[in-house]
């Protein structure tokens, strides 16, 4: 039971009180979170979990922000809903880290999502040093101290002479410029090394002619001074720093000193060297979402629009003889192979050898060519002058993609930016490297002088920030990773090291399940970033179902006891030592049950044989190392291993496309591979079932995706006052004109641009949220209107439909036997979370009444994401009546419950980034246990 029965004598300094909160599906729930601890709350999917954490809690609390603004903020708040609930005391400044990936921006990266990258430009124009790119030394512009300095070197009573070189203007001549110096005060100048008076050298036609160029204004002759002390002399240290900066202003930035007997020496205040003027350091040479500072070729994107050798070479294991190169294999193009062939042994070329096995210089030479062929590159540039002709353009653009950029290496900066260094490193380097990686090298970089003490708090915010990100497990990015293509568990992850980074004290932090995409291994290190953050004085709660999580937790808050209406109580909340308590006594509670090992998911009875495998040889694209696997067919496959071990890249970017490609389909490019081999003509279809949403539009909905709308708008439209006042069934789509409510256009919200904050969005006041006209409302179907329809969750629709649309209600049957039997048929797309969207997938397959059953290859990313235990049981049944038809399942997870009911691992390691990426495993569960050292294998051991 609860744990707090009177909440009302608590005390808000010590608690979170949330008394009768009734969003959604909540049932007048009391309850209270204890300050400063790390609370999870869990349930069932569609339980309320998300209604209390975000949509109470969460809410009140941006509520009670905005309170605190502008009356331009306040004006609208009039309207802004406060949640449903009786009240909330003792709320703290809240933040929502939320799985979705909120940065469409295609310049946003890791780096600047953390600030790190801030941090990087700041402590590269403070503290980095320019090397010229053709001597490799340093650039460094001269200052009137550094000339002063170098004057003083010299003992007492040295003699010098400070001189500045005559430029002479266009359109005048030296006379005229000699003639300028006497009136500006100068009195001589030195020509090939000898002094004259300025009058003398106009008066002698000789000295005129002798003088050529080489002319140098004499601005001053002194000695070098000390004082007693040993410091040079005030009075003449003065002198000459003036004379020095007379100097560098009339030659447009050099001085030359002369001292009498021994040396001259030549500065210059110009950031030059080797015949190149340099830009100097500052923050917007390294900033590549500004003009200054971004890539002239790319623009600041890191790609460019090029020939891609992948597409100019597709087969690898082809030689120069047997056609590797794809555009010149047709009899019109083979002018340009001919010679190759021809004379490739006169300098020692192997046509015969795979292209994959020559060596760099000698793949790098069919792209320049030499004296006995002509090359890619020229081919290509031939192409270019003939795209006046269709074909020729057609040509092109087949070998044309989206490549990394040459000039920057896809680092988005213009190229001068990788000539400053810091111990060697230019910032290119830094971003282009992983995260763990980065993080050693700055405990060790090494800087000198003043530099050190301009860099020590930039270094230990960089620091900082890069340990937290490998404490949450991502130390296998790199800084320089686009946000748009991080999962929504990386980048929750990514703005909890944020927030770890920005060291907030007293704030309430709520959290929707940062354990997802995360093996088990890394779920540890999660949960000391979580400690971490309610050591430092934060209340921490944590939307959660990964058992690991809820063993740390300071309490235990479970929601349920089932989803949608059956849910929405407050079925336990206590620590998970009295969890324990509960064992062998069934509970209300599913995860009580799960917890104390009441309910479990059974091991499957046998394994199930392969009926045959696709070969997938060579994989190299990201850190994959040449990996050779095999996926079996008609059986469940899952692809394992640490966060970053290369599961998406093997399978989302290499075997999804290649196989699509195979059947002819249009797909984006396939990573780098050799071959694929196998029973490929036994699959008809591939389908990716990821997270994305299941559409782009807010209007999209659940009923839509699974084709069930049309039946419902052709029911309502079938009635008899519908008929008599002819509407048609596109009078009960919220989608088009017509019956739709056209304040909102079927929103049933509107929507206010607060400009410096996030819109808000408000219920509809002339349709109260309903979406349709109320005309249209006026049409009923067994009492219930278009707009009661839609508000029915699957459960109440499959009651209601059930004796009297028998294929509307077999259509709905699959979303409840994914485990969604609690959202609602026309609940916007928006509001679907990743796992809830990929499972109204399956559920349309499931219902598709195909030709290609038994002959599709079903790929899942993360299906688990945001399961309870007891949906997850659902799930795998679902899985399961997929391969009972005949399918093939592929499913890229880390949860223990369903690798332990695989048919087939293949696990991928042995850690992220550099250090994953080849394969570690292939087989059963049961051989997998067998294996020593292996992170999957050693979590899967208790589970078996």
């Amino acid at each position: 039971m609860p744990e707090f029965q009177d909440i009302e004598a608590l005390d808000p300094r010590t608690h979170i009180i949330i008394k009768g909160a009734r969003v959604n599906n909540l049932k007048n729930v009391n309850v209270a979170f204890k300050r400063n601890k790390l609370t999870v709350v869990t349930g069932l999917s569609g339980s309320g979990k998300s209604s209390l954490a975000f949509d109470t809690l969460y809410a009140e609390g941006q509520r009670m922000y905005v309170e605190s603004l502008s009356s331009y903020a306040r004006q609208f708040l009039g309207r802004m809903e406060k949640p449903e609930v009786d009240y909330i005391k003792g709320v703290s400044p809240a933040i929502a880290i939320e799985q979705r990936v909120s940065s469409k921006n295609p310049r946003s990266t890791v780096g600047t999502t953390t600030e790190i990258y801030d941090y990087l430009k700041l402590l590269f124009a403070r503290a980095g040093t320019t090397y010229s790119p053709v001597s490799g030394n340093e650039v460094k512009k001269d200052s009137v101290h550094d000339v002063s300095k170098f004057i003083h070197s010299y003992e007492e009573g040295q003699k010098l002479m400070i001189l500045s070189p005559l430029n002479i203007a266009e359109g005048r001549n030296l006379p005229i410029e000699l003639d300028l110096l006497l009136k500006k005060g100068f009195n001589r100048v030195s020509i090939n090394q000898e002094i004259h008076q300025i009058e003398d050298v106009l008066e002698s036609d000789e000295l005129l002619k002798s003088a050529s160029d080489n002319v140098l204004i004499l601005i001053d002759r002194a000695a070098v001074k000390f004082d007693e002390n040993g410091e040079p002399d005030e009075d003449n240290l003065f002198r000459m720093s003036d004379s020095v900066q007379t100097a560098f202003f009339e030659s447009n930035g050099v001085c030359i000193v002369q001292i009498m007997g021994k040396e001259q020496k030549y500065f210059s205040d110009k950031f030059e060297l080797d015949e190149i003027v340099f830009e100097e350091p500052s923050v917007n040479l390294f900033t590549f979402n500004n003009p200054y500072g971004a890539c002239r070729v790319c623009e600041g994107f890191g790609k460019v629009l090029g020939i891609d050798e992948d597409l100019v070479i597709p087969d690898k294991t082809l030689s120069l003889f047997e056609g590797a190169i794809a555009p010149w294999r047709s009899e019109r193009m083979s002018d340009w192979l001919s010679p190759l062939l021809r004379n490739g042994i006169n300098f020692d070329f192997p046509i015969h050898r795979a292209f994959k096995d020559l060596t760099e210089e000698e793949q790098q030479l069919v792209w320049t060519g030499n004296e006995h062929f002509k090359g890619l590159n020229d081919f290509f540039k031939d192409l270019e002058t003939k795209t006046y002709k269709v074909q020729y353009r057609v040509m092109l653009s087949r070998y044309r993609g989206r490549t990394v950029c040459p000039d920057c290496r896809g680092s988005r900066l213009r190229k001068d930016a990788s000539y400053v260094k810091i111990d060697g490193y230019s910032i290119t380097d830094l971003v282009l490297m992983p995260i763990n990686k980065a993080r050693v090298l700055f405990d060790n970089l090494k800087l000198e002088g003043n530099k050190v003490e301009i860099s020590k708090r930039i270094f230990i915010e960089i620091k900082n920030r890069l340990e937290y990100l490998e404490r949450v497990g991502l130390g296998y990015l790199t800084l320089n990773r686009l946000t748009s293509t991080l999962s929504g568990g990386e980048f929750q992850r990514i703005k909890l090291a944020t927030s770890l980074g920005s060291a907030l004290v007293g704030s309430m932090y709520i959290l929707d399940e940062p354990s997802i995409g995360l093996h088990p291994r890394d779920t540890q290190k999660l949960i000391s970033v979580l400690k971490s953050l309610r050591d430092i004085g934060n209340t921490v709660i944590v939307v959660e179902h990964e058992e690991e999580v809820m063993q740390e937790a300071d309490e235990i808050i479970d929601i349920g006891p089932n989803a949608g209406n059956l849910g929405g109580e407050l079925v336990f909340q206590g620590t998970f030592e009295s969890i324990k308590a509960h064992k062998g006594r069934s509970s209300k509670s599913h995860t009580i049950n799960f917890l104390s090992g009441q309910d479990k998911i059974l091991v499957p009875e046998r394994r199930r044989k392969a009926i045959d495998f696709l070969k997938l040889s060579g994989a190299t694209e990201n850190n994959l190392k040449n990996v050779d696997v095999k996926f079996p067919l008609g059986v469940l496959c899952v692809v394992t291993g640490v966060s970053g071990s290369g599961k998406s890249t093997l399978v989302r970017k290499i075997l999804y496309p290649a196989i699509t490609r195979q059947k002819g389909e249009y797909t984006q490019d396939a990573g780098k591979f050799e071959t694929l081999t196998g029973s490929v003509s036994r699959i008809n279809q591939v389908e990716m079932v990821d997270q994305n949403p299941i559409g782009k539009s807010s209007r999209s909905n659940p009923v839509t995706y699974i084709k069930a709308y049309d039946a419902i708008r052709a029911l309502m439209s079938d009635q008899p006052l519908a008929k008599q006042r002819d509407y048609k069934p596109a009078f009960f789509s919220f989608n088009v004109d017509g019956g739709r409510c056209e304040a909102c256009a079927g929103e049933g919200e509107q929507t206010i641009e607060m400009q410096f904050m996030a819109d808000v969005k408000l219920t509809c006041e002339s349709c109260k949220g309903r979406r349709f006209k109320q005309e249209v409302l006026e049409v009923k179907y067994l009492e219930k209107d278009i707009s009661d329809i839609l508000n029915m969750t699957i459960d109440e629709a499959l009651d209601f439909f059930e004796e009297t649309q028998k294929k509307l209600y077999e259509r709905l049957l699959p979303l409840q036997e994914v485990g969604l039997g609690y959202i609602k048929l026309g609940q916007s797309s928006n509001t679907l979370s990743g796992g809830e969207a990929q499972r109204v997938k399956l559920a349309f397959f499931l219902g598709k009444g195909n030709s290609d059953k038994g002959k599709t290859l079903f790929i899942f990313d993360e299906p688990t994401t945001g399961l309870h235990f007891h949906d997850i049981q659902k799930l795998l049944k679902a899985m399961n009546a997929l391969i009972e038809q005949g399918d093939s399942v592929i499913i890229i997870e880390h949860n223990m419950e369903v690798i332990k009911s695989a048919d087939w691992i293949i696990d991928l390691g042995p850690d992220g980034g550099e250090g994953g990426g080849d394969l570690c495993f292939e087989g059963t569960p049961e051989e997998m246990v067998k294996i020593e050292g292996n992170y999957t294998a050693d979590f899967l051991k208790g589970k078996l």
